[in-house]
């Protein structure tokens, strides 16, 4: 079984993972401000010079709007 990437910096490659998600709308485990968060992608959105990431959350259906800059780190879950 391949391992899975995690992403610690916004490279070309972690954006195509991320854009990819959005698409076939996998999960994503995404780590802010120590807070290890599973969220089913949404969106990628530019809002003026930051770009967004909206996931949401399986159990309740709420959804989370993560500013790209402030992620630890990610991985688009298969």
């Amino acid at each position: 079984m391949a391992k899975i990437p995690e992403y610690r910096a916004l490279t070309p490659e972690a954006l195509d993972a991320l854009e990819r998600a959005v698409r076939q709308h996998l999960r994503v485990a995404l780590r802010r401000r120590g807070t290890e968060y599973v969220v089913v992608a949404e969106r990628l959105d530019s809002s003026g010079r930051d770009e967004v990431f909206s996931g949401r959350l399986p159990m309740t259906g709420e959804v989370l709007a993560f500013p790209l800059r402030d992620l630890e780190s990610f991985a688009v879950l298969p």
